[in-house]
């Protein structure tokens, strides 16, 4: 079984004359990644990878995620996530290596969201009714999967164990 899990950089900031990949997260992000890290670690969801988007807001979320739940697994920046379609980020997934049974993308949206409905074939109902609203900043959705490769993605292949979002946990 292999698990994917999605996770929106929390909420960021919109300074003047900063270019969007260079947007930090506002004092409310960071506050939602270190809830968000610590629920992490509080379900035993750290992944064997984190796979994250060079954008400040998602370094920053990592970051804090990372620290405050005491995570430590291996973190690979990928540039291709930051603007993704939901098909440029599977091919992110399929890229991954087997040896790594859960894989977690720091992403944005309409990308990470997008993917999600794509790979969800069926979903706990109350994970369902949450993503259905809005894949919220801060938000986490686990996927799991039956297949031994990431290569055998494919659409609807998924149970959505889960998503929740700093304010379903907080």
């Amino acid at each position: 079984m292999l698990r994917l899990m999605l996770f929106r950089h929390a909420h960021a900031d919109r300074p003047a004359g900063i270019a969007d990949h260079e947007r930090p997260l506002s004092d409310r992000g960071h506050e939602q990644a270190r809830l968000m890290g610590r629920y992490i670690r509080a379900h035993n969801l750290e992944p064997s990878i984190f796979v994250v988007s060079t954008a400040k807001r998602t370094q920053e979320t990592w970051a804090q995620a990372c620290a405050s739940g005491e995570l430590s697994a291996a973190k690979v920046n990928e540039p291709r996530i930051y603007e993704s379609s939901a098909g440029s980020l599977l091919e992110v997934v399929r890229e991954q290596d087997a040896s790594h049974a859960s894989v977690m993308l720091v992403g944005h949206n309409p990308g990470l969201e997008r993917l999600a409905a794509w790979l969800a074939g069926s979903a706990d109902a109350a994970a369902a009714a949450r993503l259905q609203r809005e894949f919220a900043v801060g938000g986490l959705a686990v996927i799991d999967f039956t297949v031994s490769s990431w290569a055998e993605l494919d659409a609807q292949g998924g149970h959505l164990e889960r998503f929740e979002t700093p304010e379903s946990v907080g």
